[in-house]
């Protein structure tokens, strides 16, 4: 297994390349060594993917919990794992600034912090307070041994503000205060990623598998993006197929799903590695 000092490394020189890369996102141990064996070169994990494994809705995992969440799938492989950490878990810098000492205790070599508080009123942060809050982030990671990678995201398309001159204004403040990566998540226009894309001088990280979102990798690259990451899809995809499945065993008696699914001798040679 590599050291965190070089997965940390392996992580930062992988947002240099001239290519976007792709970095998605398991919900669990095995999903992890599944996504490994198929030959992604890092990892990200999903708020949204494991509180729904658990039963939950997204942002209701405490941080104790995400920890020892995160820590599994860092410990499930020897690929960099960035990880999704809400926002901070906490409204004070302070608190931002412990969320990355507790990631990387937690074997992560790079994280996100958003600034959407989780409340209806206000849903973003006030601007100074939510720049404040990544640079406590940054201050954080810059304490590390290792290189840790922080994403710093701007949340307005998601809480319904479309809004992509304050995401580019918040996005460069984030650079300014230390970020390594800008992200906004919700943006799936070409034009307005390009936009963001030209405004930072920082790698970027576009989301796909969101409704609408329909760009490849390659224009992606071609817009300048330097890493897409996938959110919560995969699992909702993986859940898809579940409901699907029960629906027709529920409402017809039939089985045919399970000619789609992926046999159990083809699982088990994966996982016994």
């Amino acid at each position: 297994m590599r050291s965190q000092q070089q997965l940390g490394r392996a992580f930062r020189e992988l947002h240099q390349q001239d290519v976007a890369f792709i970095i998605p996102n398991p919900w669990d141990r095995g999903t992890a060594r599944l996504l490994a064996h198929l030959g992604f070169d890092a990892l990200a994990t999903t708020s949204a993917g494991y509180a729904f494994s658990r039963g939950q809705a997204d942002n209701t995992i405490g941080r104790d919990e995400m920890m020892r969440h995160v820590s599994d799938i860092a410990s499930a492989t020897d690929l960099p794992v960035s990880g999704d950490l809400e926002n901070g878990f906490g409204d004070d810098p302070r608190t931002v600034g412990e969320t990355i000492r507790c990631a990387a205790e937690a074997g992560l070599v790079g994280g996100s912090i958003e600034d959407s508080t989780n409340r209806q009123d206000p849903a973003i942060y006030e601007h100074e307070l939510a720049v404040e809050r990544v640079r406590a982030a940054s201050e954080a990671a810059r304490s590390l041994p290792f290189p840790f990678t922080l994403t710093a995201r701007s949340e307005n398309y998601l809480v319904g503000r479309s809004d992509i001159k304050d995401t580019i204004k918040r996005l460069q403040a984030y650079q300014e205060a230390g970020a390594d990566v800008l992200y906004a998540p919700g943006v799936k226009n070409k034009d307005d990623l390009a936009a963001i894309v030209y405004s930072l001088d920082r790698p970027v990280n576009v989301v796909m598998g969101l409704p609408g979102a329909r760009l490849s990798l390659a224009t992606l690259t071609e817009i300048g993006v330097r890493r897409v990451s996938i959110g919560s899809a995969l699992c909702r995809a993986a859940l898809g197929a579940l409901l699907r499945a029960a629906q027709e065993m529920r409402g017809h008696g039939t089985f045919e799903f399970s000619d789609q699914a992926v046999s159990y001798r083809d699982i088990s040679s994966i996982l016994e590695h």
